[in-house]
């Protein structure tokens, strides 16, 4: 069985960390209706008890140990407005209930995080954090070499999605997972070391690319020409045997040939 199991239907996944079972997902933005407000004029009802509920009947299906979100817990970059404060302590406040922790490995929005929420929540160090043999990134920086070490990897910031068509020209976005092989060179080059250095084991780590919790903050097309990866270290590590599946899990095949 793999480390990381995706929940049927849904964006998110369980993780065996081996002391612990964790909930993770990627890409919560709290808050995200007031950035799009600013950003792009754009009026929308907030989801934020929305988002809550989901995220506590996955609590209540999976039975976790913690929760773990994979970066951008919070939608406006810097310090969390009184929307993203509202609906972070209400969501804090639910998993206290329960006694559950959270663990956060900063994402490029959560640049205050730390300071909002003080010991309310574990903000883990931007280059990754690893539980057993899972690591967890957010993937807008390259992992910490310690992360390298885990079998499985686990990172968000891409909101992968698929465009599907049909025969008549029709067409549909549908959230994605992407799994595959992890190559070691791009890491190495990065490092300034010889690719033997890093011991990558065989068969390599397998890197998950969690789709977005969020349902309103978009995603790249990963099988659209022109679409580009926003993480550093992608596509170059991504092996081209990397895979998608919608979140039913029904596997599409190689992604670069969807």
């Amino acid at each position: 069985m793999a480390a990381v199991e995706p929940v049927p239907g849904e964006p998110a996944a369980v993780a065996d960390c081996g002391d612990e079972c964790a909930l993770v997902v990627a890409d919560y933005h709290a808050g995200i209706e007031t950035g799009l407000r600013y950003e792009r004029g754009v009026e929308l009802r907030s989801d934020a008890d929305g988002r809550r509920t989901r995220l506590l009947a996955l609590v209540e299906r999976v039975e976790p140990d913690r929760v773990i979100v994979l970066g951008d817990l919070i939608h406006r970059i810097g310090d969390p407005g009184a929307d993203e404060r509202d609906e972070v302590v209400a969501l804090l406040d639910a998993l206290d209930d329960r006694g559950l922790p959270l663990t956060l490995v900063p994402g490029n929005h959560d640049g205050g995080v730390a300071e909002a929420y003080g010991d309310r929540l574990t903000v883990a160090d931007a280059g990754g954090h690893r539980r057993g043999d899972v690591g967890f990134v957010h993937g807008h920086t390259w992992p910490d070499r310690s992360i390298l070490g885990a079998r499985t990897l686990c990172m968000g910031h891409e909101h992968p999605q698929v465009r599907l068509e049909d025969e008549v020209g029709g067409g549909r976005t549908e959230k994605t997972w992407l799994r595959g092989p992890l190559r070691a060179d791009p890491f190495a080059d990065e490092l300034g070391v010889d690719p033997a250095a890093l011991s990558w084991p065989d068969p390599p780590p397998e890197l998950v690319v969690f789709p977005a919790f969020n349902d309103r903050s978009g995603g790249t097309w990963i099988n659209v020409e022109g679409q580009s990866f926003l993480a550093p270290f992608l596509p170059a590590a991504l092996d081209d045997a990397a895979e998608a599946y919608l979140l039913d899990g029904t596997r599409l095949g190689a992604y670069r040939r969807i």
